[in-house]
């Protein structure tokens, strides 16, 4: 009896320990999904400042709003977080990469290490932002749960990503560079680029109202190549040797210099965006 009294008192103290425990920093705790990519904030800013500079359209179209609470899904550096702040809304950031987070917190933002599909909000906030980051979940439907869970009636889900056809001659270059070399392995896609009328139907079924969807052809360009595949590939090229990875990538810079370069533009992303503005019914 007492070794069960000594449990029970035991257990008591954690749960009022976790009830002052801030209930984002308690989701942490207890759940870390794994990231497929490695992040490193001031090479991403380095080499791909454009992921943010070209997504203010997209804080325009959320226009957000003074003393909206904003959660800000995929905030990397929080540079958009700041850009909605400064427009009067108070925001919120979470991503899965704890560098990110780093960066964030350090731009004055409130951010936490977390993912999408382990959100622990419920009808909390008045919009939910990304951009840049839902074509990395490919668990959509989870990831749309949880959003229409974190938001209030009526609240606004903006964002954008990769869409159908995003990025077709570098995912179709990476599987031929595997291809050829069967001692990597099998090429693990960790993206999800879909199409209009798919992502509405997915957004229709967790009771979302879509008032815009439309894919938009983005031709991006990129100081080179090499970095490109430093930043969005380390993740499914983690498994390679040194000297395989060197070889992935000069074997794919090769292949994509037939593809996305020429001597007058340089290397141009063939990038293909869905951008969304749905209301939670």
């Amino acid at each position: 009896m007492a070794v069960y009294a000594t449990l029970y008192i035991f257990a008591y103290w954690i749960i009022g320990a976790l009830r002052n425990v801030p209930y984002e920093k308690r989701e942490i705790m207890k759940t870390k999904q794994k990231e497929t990519n490695q992040w490193n904030p001031k090479t991403y800013n380095k080499h791909t400042a454009f992921v943010s500079q070209l997504a203010l359209p997209v804080v325009d179209l959320l226009d957000p709003k003074e003393g909206e609470r904003i959660l800000d899904v995929g905030c990397g550096d929080g540079t958009l977080a700041v850009e909605m702040e400064r427009r009067g809304a108070k925001v919120m950031g979470v991503d899965m990469s704890s560098e990110m987070v780093e960066a964030c917190r350090a731009n004055g933002i409130e951010a936490y290490v977390g993912s999408v599909t382990a959100l622990p909000y419920e009808e909390v906030f008045d919009a939910v932002f990304s951009n840049a980051t839902l074509h990395w979940v490919k668990d959509a439907k989870l990831a749309v749960q949880n959003i229409a869970k974190s938001l209030k009636t009526d609240g606004r889900f903006v964002c954008e990503f990769g869409g159908e056809g995003n990025a077709f001659a570098l995912v179709s270059t990476m599987e031929e560079v595997f291809a050829k070399h069967p001692e990597f392995g099998e090429l693990d896609n960790p993206w999800y680029f879909p199409s209009v009328e798919a992502y509405r139907t997915l957004l229709e079924s967790e009771g979302f109202r879509v008032e815009y969807a439309e894919l938009i052809p983005r031709p991006t360009p990129m100081d080179d190549i090499m970095h490109w595949l430093d930043i969005f590939a380390n993740g499914v090229t983690k498994h390679l040797s040194k000297e395989q990875f060197e070889t992935f990538k000069v074997e794919c810079r090769d292949i994509l210099k037939t593809k996305i370069y020429t001597k007058e533009e340089g290397w141009m992303l063939d990038y293909v965006r869905l951008r969304i503005d749905a209301v939670k019914n």
